[in-house]
């Protein structure tokens, strides 16, 4: 099995006395591995439009995201290769078991390894340094290499 990434830490920065400091660093502690390997770390949440600055909403973690009305969601996700998910390389016309859609326009960064983002019709591989701006499409993510791909992504609330 590939070596799994720490949990990321988090910085949040406030103010005091109308001078900005630090009011939260720490390990992240809302994350959980909802298959085996699979890192999810839900890095902050909003509810609204404009965000209130000072108000963090907290959710469940949940394997698929549930952004909320109105609402923006950051998360770190570290994806192992699929073999050690269980997953076995797909045949033509199979579809990938991670298949899913959600109602948000996603900001998405890859950070470190190589994943590809599969689609209905295509394809493609992502390394390092590629931006993904997912508009609500069916996808799956098919973590082929020997290692963790890291990366994040900011959700926001969609029609």
């Amino acid at each position: 099995m590939s070596q799994i990434p720490k949990i990321p830490r988090r910085i949040v920065t406030g103010l005091k006395d109308g001078k900005s400091i630090i009011t939260e660093d720490a390990i992240v502690n809302n994350v959980s591995e909802h298959f085996p390997g699979l890192i999810i770390s839900d890095i902050w949440v909003t509810d609204q439009m404009p965000v209130e600055l000072y108000k963090e909403v907290k959710i469940d973690n949940t394997a698929m995201p549930a952004t909320p009305a109105r609402g923006t969601y950051f998360r770190y996700v570290s994806i192992p290769p699929d073999k050690d998910l269980g997953i076995k390389p797909l045949e033509k016309g199979q579809v990938h078991p991670l298949m899913h859609q959600t109602d948000t326009l996603d900001y998405i960064i890859i950070l470190s390894g190589e994943i590809y983002l599969i689609l209905d019709e295509e394809e493609t591989l992502l390394k390092a340094g590629d931006i993904v701006v997912q508009r609500g499409t069916n996808h799956a993510w098919s973590n082929r290499s020997d290692t963790h791909c890291i990366q994040l992504a900011v959700l926001l609330d969609a029609k």
